[in-house]
């Protein structure tokens, strides 16, 4: 039987020490840095406050770097009547600390439902609605280029992703001129993302000076269910190498890390969720991460975690402190 099927067998083992090999590869080292994704809705959707919530972010854990987000519905609740409280706001308090910004402009943007387009702009025709989205990002390039703070403008979030989110269909045209306008509003570089686990990079990289991977690991769909995958931190790697050697993209992140629970429904608990994704969960990902080597890690769950610790569940909060 040995004989029968030997091929097989030494293909296997093949497979198996390659894939161990790969696991075994570390390539975490002392100059990677972490910064987190701050979401004004999301922060809402829990039920906080989120002045507070944003500002025990800043006062109480290190991070040096912030991703936040000019969400559309917030910045033009009216068609031509723009407000930027918010969002003056959380980048007023980022300045005076002096944090590094990332402002991601565009309607899809990180958080649930992705999309996030004004009641106003949901039914306009194609022509109309690309108009007013433009303006949209005009108006925030203009209202935000002289501030120091910010770094990088990012550009719509994942924005071929078709598999998840609520979301009119990609529109490669429009996107394509989402980008030439922001470069002609302002020379700063442009960060592009897309997903880790659920795309080739191939539509994205290459297009922008930056860009960013999500890396999600514990997951939830109707299909199976919550799912762990296995793909070892050098695969992330060695895909960002041949990004940075054959595409003009030069600097990848991690835009997106996982340090909270993949929630499939607003009806389980805190105490639930923290049994979905456990302090061992964070602690994990925290460590896959530093091990791809990528310099910059954006960590997706600050706003879950204050939540976590105003639910008498503070370990979250208090690993999160430790994170340099």
């Amino acid at each position: 039987m040995f004989k029968k099927y030997k091929k097989l067998f030494i293909v296997i083992l093949i497979f198996l020490g390659v894939y161990l090999f790969l696991w075994s590869l570390d390539f975490s080292n002392k100059d990677q840095v972490f910064g987190i994704t701050f979401s004004e809705t999301y922060a809402k959707s829990l039920g906080l406050d989120s002045k507070e919530a944003y500002l025990a972010i800043l006062n109480e854990l290190n991070f040096q770097k912030l991703r936040l987000i000019a969400y559309w519905p917030e910045i033009e609740p009216q068609k031509n009547e723009f407000n930027f409280s918010y969002l003056d706001f959380q980048i007023n308090e980022a300045q005076k600390r002096n944090k590094d910004i990332i402002l991601v402009i565009g309607f899809r943007v990180p958080r649930w439902p992705e999309c996030h387009i004004p009641k106003w702009a949901q039914n306009l025709n194609e022509n109309d609605f690309r108009k007013e989205l433009l303006n949209y990002i005009k108006k925030v390039v203009e209202y935000y280029k002289e501030n120091k703070a910010i770094l990088a403008w990012q550009v719509e979030n994942e924005p071929f992703l078709k598999v998840f989110g609520i979301c009119p269909p990609p529109n490669k045209n429009l996107f394509q001129t989402e980008l030439i306008l922001v470069k002609y509003l302002d020379q700063r570089p442009i960060l592009l993302t897309d997903s880790g686990e659920l795309s080739t990079w191939f539509n994205t990289a290459g297009k922008s000076e930056i860009f960013g991977t999500t890396l999600y690991r514990i997951v939830w769909n109707k299909y199976t269910g919550f799912f762990k995958h296995y793909i070892p931190p050098s695969i992330y790697t060695l895909r960002a190498w041949i990004v940075k050697k054959f595409t003009p993209t030069k600097k990848i992140i991690i835009a997106e890390l996982q340090t909270e629970p993949w929630i499939p429904n607003s009806n389980i608990s805190p105490q639930q969720q923290a049994k979905i994704f456990t302090l061992k969960d964070f602690k994990e990902n925290i460590s896959f991460a530093r091990k791809t080597g990528i310099q910059e890690i954006y960590l997706w769950g600050a706003e879950w975690w204050y939540f976590q610790k105003l639910n008498h569940n503070p370990s979250y909060w208090e690993e999160a402190k430790k994170i340099q």
